[in-house]
């Protein structure tokens, strides 16, 4: 795979997920090229985070440029402009359906749909709970169109002992899913420590 990746920031639950990534990212060198950021996400980071819009742009415009979900200016918007891999961390059902649906009405479902045209890598860390028909038939098209899906979901093998851990977990999950270890669990039978790589918060 290769090493540069744009990142979309849609309206879910879980935005310092999202912000982990992002850190992660660096340490293992991956090399962002756009982040977009959805009217929603910015919500969700306030409410979830105490993050302003304004903070929010300035924790992640220091990883790379910073896009609205309606800028259709951005290199990102093009086919002809696409990194090796998109990740949508997290990703509303809003955000999926539109995707799924074939509809590139933001700029995120627009590069998206771009990256699976291209039939380059896109990973699809989605949020929501339960899950109705419409979510995972939108989910399931998703799939059969080349995306990862890769729910932002807890689990108990790898022994987490904070919600810092918990992060990890599905940050991990998302890194293994661009075919990068980025050492932030404990996979399974490996004992304790052993697939760490020394990347704490």
């Amino acid at each position: 795979m290769g090493r540069r990746v744009s990142v979309a920031v849609t309206g879910s639950s879980g935005v310092r997920v999202a912000l982990r990534f992002l850190e992660v990212a660096r340490r293992v060198e991956l090399e962002i090229v756009g982040v977009i950021v959805s009217r929603g996400a910015y919500k969700v980071a306030f409410y979830e985070e105490g993050l302003g819009e304004g903070d929010l742009k300035a924790r992640i415009s220091s990883y790379a440029p910073v896009f609205g979900d309606e800028d259709f200016s951005s290199p990102l918007a093009s086919s002809s402009s696409q990194p090796d891999s998109m990740v949508i961390i997290p990703a509303s059902m809003k955000t999926v359906g539109l995707i799924a649906n074939g509809i590139p009405s933001t700029l995120t479902s627009r590069a998206a749909l771009a990256i699976l045209r291209l039939g380059r890598r896109l990973v699809v860390a989605t949020r929501e709970t339960p899950l109705g028909v419409a979510e995972l038939g939108n989910m399931l098209r998703l799939a059969r169109m080349g995306a990862i899906i890769v729910p932002m979901t807890l689990a108990f093998y790898n022994k987490p002992k904070s919600l810092e851990d918990a992060v990890d977990f599905v940050v991990g999950k998302v890194f293994d899913a661009l075919g990068v270890d980025a050492g932030l669990y404990r996979r399974w039978g490996s004992s304790p420590g052993e697939d760490l790589l020394g990347l704490e918060s």
